[in-house]
């Protein structure tokens, strides 16, 4: 059984955030995609320190799915280097993780939509 994990990834604007979230739900690389809006990243990029807006990913996934998701985050994204970052579930509801793990393996019944 893969263990279920938690993908971060800042996105600059609503379009890419969207189109990757819709991606990965639909090819069943992620049960769930958050977007959420209105963060703010103070970060140094080519020398240079940057302070923009952007939106957020929270990426409902497992660990035997990384691989496919972060292919197709460096396809999607508009960034030259993206933020994927994952971070492991270590606990929740038993039937929310059923669901994630069933929904990235193609076997849900979509009862949580």
């Amino acid at each position: 059984m893969s263990e279920p994990q938690l993908l971060l990834c800042a996105c600059p604007d609503q379009n890419s955030a969207n189109s990757i979230a819709r991606q990965l739900v639909d090819e069943q690389l992620a049960a769930c995609v958050n977007i959420i809006s209105g963060i703010n990243s103070v970060y140094r990029w080519q020398g240079e320190v940057h302070d923009d807006p952007e939106l957020l990913l929270l990426i409902k996934s497992t660990r035997s799915r990384y691989d496919e998701i972060e292919q197709r985050v460096l396809q999607l994204h508009p960034y030259d280097t993206p933020e994927l970052i994952a971070l492991p579930i270590t606990s929740g509801l038993p039937a929310y993780l059923t669901w994630l793990r069933e929904s990235t393996e193609g076997t849900a019944n979509n009862e949580n939509e």
